[in-house]
Order: C-alpha cells, then structure tokens, then sequence
C-alpha cells in the first residue's frame, strides 16, 4: 500500500497528549522536540489501514484546510434544523415567492377547444372536449389541435342546451362534469400576477352580476368595469344618466376602477374607448376577461376581436377561432388564450363566476332561455288600481311568473309597479288572501318558469320572504328598486307622475311603503337607488353633487 502523508505540523511547544501517545515506545510515532518536520506514516500489515470517517467525504479534502471536528458537528446540526423544518412544512420567505412565481397561468402543453376551453379528449362521448378520434390523429398530426372545436361546442352554436356546471352555483337539469368551485379555482392564479383586468357586469342583472368580492380574485391588480347589454335598455334612455348611476353604484360598493365604460357587444357600442383604454393601460400584461356567468364575456370578446381586426392583423387572424357565444351559463369551461396583441401580452376568455344567489342556478336548464331578455326591455307598468277600488288596494299579491311574489301590505291608491325583465314572464294579481292556492294551482301552466306540471311538482316553491318598508323623500321620483338577482328589477313609484293632485293626498301621509317579496331559495333581494331608464328617468335623475377631491378619485365613464 502507499504511503500516506500526515500534514500536520507538530508543534514544538509541550502539550498535553493523549493516553496511546504517551508510549515513547511505540512503533509508530516519535515525538521529536527538534525543529518542526513532515512526519510520514507508514501502515505495516499488523494494523488497519487508516479510513476518514464514514460522515466525510473524500471530496472534502485532506491537510490543514479540511474541515475540523467542529466544523463537521455544526454542519451535521444545521443539516437536521433544515430536516425539521421541512418536516414541519414550514419553508423561507424566498421559497414562498418561487413558489408563487411558479403557479401555471394555462397549461399550454394540453390542447383545448378553441370554442370553450375544455380538454380535447376522444372517450367520453357527452363530456365537453370530444372530437370523433380518427379527427383528433389527423389533427395532432399535422399540429393542427389548436384549430378544433368540440362536440359539444357545436351543439351549442346551433341552439342547444347543454349544461355541464354543477354544485354550489351551478345548474341543475342535465350531466355535470365540472363543479362551480372548481370552474372559479382556475382563476385563483390571477391574485400573484401582474395583469389587466376587464371586469364584465350584465346592466340588466347589475347586482346580481356585480362579484363584489373581485379583488379576492384578482388581487390589487387595476380594474376596467365594462357595462354590458346596454342597448337591452328601454328605448329613449339617457346615456349621460345611466353612466352617472353606475359610477355612483361603484363607488358605494368601494370598488376601485380606472375607468367604467357602456358597451354593447351587438351594435359595438362604446367597444372602441374600452380598446383606447386597454392599450393604455396594458403596458406589456396579459389582459384577462373577468365576470360572472352568462354576463357576456365570449360575446364582448367576438365584438373586440371584430373591431381590433380593422387595423391589427394579429387579431383579424384571432377571429377565425374566437370563443362560442351561448345563451347557457357555463359555455366557458377552462382559461382560452388568445393572440390579439402585436406588442406582447395576450387576452384570455375565462369561466363564467357561478354564483349561487342567481335566479339561473335554481332553473331547470331548458327554462334558462326565458330568463335572457333577447331584445329591448319594456317596463310592464302594473297599475295596482285597475280592476279594483282604490281603498281595496292593500291586501293584494302579484306574480312574476312562477320566480317572484309580492305582497302589498301598505301602499298608496297612486302606486305604481313597473316590471324591468324578460317579456315571457307574466304578471298576474289576486287577493292575498288566495295567493297561496292560485300559486299551487298554476305553477307551471300560467305561472312559469318552471314550465310543465313534472318539473312543478319538484320546485320547491318560494321559500325566502323579505319585508320591505321603503322610505322615500320626493313624490316626484320613483323611491327605489327592487332588484332580484338573475332576473331584473322592479320599479316602484310612489306616486303616478300623471297624476297632479298627487301631492295634495300625500302632505298628512307617512311618506312609507310596505312590501313582502317572495322568491326561492337562495336567490337574493336588492333595493338600490332608482335606476333613470327611459324619458322619464331622464327628467327625475339628479346628478351627485361632488367635492374637488371627490372628483379626483371618482372614475371617468365612456360609451
């Protein structure tokens, strides 16, 4: 064997040593106290060959620099804290924010229908994402996926219903493959990036559709409010009043925004100054279309692509395989990215947030159709006085189709009921007193949705009741609305405008009204500020009186 060298200088200095050193007779060491000298050690075979301990690595070296004994325990001790705190799951600050940076926007790697962003996929033939699997060989190979759109996208462009959402938001009537919690996980990403948001709100549902709880979706990330489907509003409605009405409803809900803007994806409305405003404000981000379900977002997004393709041939390319538009909740299923923008950034449709409190998660999936207005809303006025004497006005229920039940409890001979919603829905009035039996009696014939005796007999009927005392100030005005989530809102006038002894039959009034609204569980009751739809509302609006430093803070609106 050969030799090893000991490099280790011994000192000359007496020092103390330990017991197997102290034999001035051993074979193997001389302790000399001349000057200092290399010592060589040679093993004979009556002894093992000296071996590093099993904890040290040759790679660590040998001589002076190697590690000590010291070194070697503090190395082991921090090596079993670093165990402990993996163990435990507790990590450092910096491994939280590689973390973070590393959560997946959309997994580009798997192919997806163009049409609603779900998984191809060649199995199951009633899932979202099917294509026939001979299509599918031949379009992976010639990389063509990208270009595909699924079975039942198809369906849907022809007029189809066909849901796939469940649970907590979701829709009954018909298979579910995917839950409304996992639809709203797939936007969970958004809080830790840097992006645009547009954020989508239906006018005609402008509560229902609102998400006030956005930002624990999108984080501190900046906010365009988009008003969509404003040409569904009234004929004769004033602009300038209604922007003024949805900047004062933002601003209530404490919601920061950079602008609000009225749009209407069918004549283009108002879809030029959101472009303006996303180039803008995009600075090199991926712009995100944000909204609860059935808001508009794939038909907002075909409006811009349309528009943008005038002068941008990145986006003219894009609208050749722009998302399905569909009536039915839920047509989105999964993140669509789409090139649109020439300097860097991309746009991406998302799933629809499904929210429980919707008139649409309580419907049969085939009823859905009557709860979207397809043309221009007219205010169904109900004059509560005719058919009956004015005394006799208390004490009487009216129907909004089979969804909503109002009870009035106090009211004056001149009150006005104005119904803003679908046109399929009926309105029908009868003595409180009978409202119970008439409802059980034509709940699906006359009252409808639900619509047939089958789907009737599993309603469960109008299970939440709210008591409404509405307070008003001016006879001039309406006093409020009453908002119902997924389907519209009511309009209630004190007073019929026509009337000019109205204000003389009010002075020694309690200026108070008092209602009972029915509607299922759990579908959710708004009274909000009147909204100044029509002529009329043009004539009755006030403008908010603002503070320079109000002024400054309050967003600008466009259409």
């Amino acid at each position: 064997m050969a030799p090893k060298i000991l490099s280790t200088f011994i000192s000359p200095l007496p020092l103390p040593l330990p017991h197997h050193l102290t034999n001035l007779h051993s074979r193997v060491f001389t302790v000399h106290k001349s000057p200092p000298r290399l010592i060589f050690c040679k093993s004979t075979p009556q002894h093992r060959p000296l071996t590093s301990p099993p904890e040290l690595a040759e790679s660590e070296g040998t001589g002076a620099a190697s590690p000590t004994r010291g070194d070697n325990f503090l190395y082991r001790q921090r090596s079993i804290e670093a165990a402990k705190l993996v163990i435990k799951g507790i990590q450092p600050k910096d491994a939280k924010k590689k973390k973070r940076e590393k959560l997946p926007k959309v997994n580009s790697a798997v192919a997806s229908c163009y049409g609603c962003g779900a998984p191809l996929q060649t199995s199951e033939l009633d899932a979202p994402g099917y294509i026939d699997p001979h299509t599918y060989q031949l379009k992976k190979k010639h990389h063509q996926l990208r270009t595909v759109l699924c079975r039942r996208c198809r369906l849907l462009s022809h007029g189809h219903m066909i849901t796939a959402v469940g649970g907590n938001g979701g829709y009954s009537g018909g298979k579910q493959f995917v839950s409304a919690e996992e639809l709203r996980d797939k936007l969970s990403h958004l809080r830790h990036e840097k992006t645009l948001i547009i954020k989508l709100v239906d006018i005609v549902d402008f509560n229902g559709s609102f998400l006030s709880h956005v930002r624990d979706l999108v984080g501190a990330n900046p906010i365009i409010l988009v008003v969509t489907k404003v040409d569904l509003l009234p004929k004769g409605s004033d602009l300038n009043c209604i922007g003024d009405w949805v900047v004062e409803a933002t601003t209530k809900k404490k919601l920061n925004v950079l602008s609000v803007h009225l749009t209407s994806s069918k004549s283009l409305m108002g879809i030029a100054g959101v472009i303006s405003e996303i180039q803008k404000e995009k600075k090199g981000r991926d712009v995100y279309i944000l909204g609860s379900a059935n808001v508009g977002k794939s038909a907002f997004i075909s409006a811009l692509l349309r528009l943008m393709a005038e002068k941008n041939p990145i986006a003219a390319a894009a609208t050749r395989y722009k998302p399905v538009e569909s009536a039915v909740p839920g047509t989105t299923l999964g993140p669509i990215q789409i090139e649109a923008f020439p300097g860097g950034g991309k746009l991406y449709d998302t799933p629809g947030v499904h929210l429980h409190h919707r008139q649409a998660a309580i419907v049969h999936a085939e009823d859905l159709p009557a709860l979207a207005p397809q043309n221009r809303l007219r205010g169904q006025t109900f004059p509560v006085t005719s058919g009956v004497e004015p005394s006799c006005l208390n004490g009487f229920s009216v129907f909004w189709g089979g969804l909503v039940r109002i009870d009035i409890l106090k009211v004056f001979p001149e009150t006005n009921l104005t119904f803003y919603g679908p046109r399929g829905l009926q309105i029908h009035m009868v003595p409180t007193a009978k409202a119970d039996r008439f409802y059980q009696e034509n709940l699906g014939v006359l009252l409808t949705p639900p619509t047939g005796k089958d789907r009737a007999c599993n309603w469960k009927g109008l299970e939440t009741e709210r008591q409404l005392l509405v307070k008003f100030k001016d006879i001039d005005r309406p006093a409020c609305d009453v908002a119902i989530s997924g389907l519209g809102w009511i309009c209630v006038e004190p007073v019929k405008r026509s009337l000019g002894n109205s204000e003389l039959a009010c002075k020694e009034t309690p200026k108070e009204l008092h209602f009972s609204v029915h509607v299922p569980r759990p579908v959710e009751i708004f009274v909000r500020p009147p909204m100044p739809v029509g002529k009329a509302g043009a004539e009755w609006y006030q403008y908010q009186e603002l503070t320079e430093k109000e002024e400054e803070v309050r967003p600008n609106w466009n259409y």
